[in-house]
């Protein structure tokens, strides 16, 4: 099914949007950037980033492979490694504090325990809007 914009709909049904760009993945997440641009223009937040991506876990790979002359090639790897993408990080100017912040309309299994292991493994805390 063609929808004219070139990306096929979600599987929760949000709709992506482009604006200035830049590919939103749904309304709300659009309207929260533009919020947040506001905040950072009124010297609440600075540093907003958009789509940061945290490194959970390293693929696991084969033994490494020793050649004739005693150079390693890495294994192949079995399974790939998992990443958590932010829709939003910034720091808030008042503490200084670090802000990962994720626009949520539903709790996937697979966000949960992203959302467990980022905080397990590097102590941070994802704030949903």
């Amino acid at each position: 099914m063609n929808f004219g914009h070139g990306y096929k709909p979600t599987k929760y049904g949000s709709k992506k949007i482009v604006y200035n760009g830049e590919v939103f993945h749904s309304k709300k997440e659009l309207n929260r950037y533009r919020e947040l641009l506001l905040i950072q223009r009124a010297g609440r937040i600075h540093g907003l980033e958009r789509q940061v991506k945290f490194d959970l876990t390293p693929p696991v790979r084969e033994p490494d492979k020793t050649g004739p002359r005693g150079g390693k090639k890495p294994g192949k790897v079995i399974l790939p490694g998992s990443s958590y993408i932010a829709d939003f990080t910034y720091y808030r100017t008042d503490t200084g504090d670090f802000v990962v912040e994720d626009c949520k309309g539903y709790r996937t299994p697979e966000y949960i325990l992203k959302k467990k292991f980022l905080y397990h493994l590097r102590g941070i805390m994802i704030y949903e809007t």
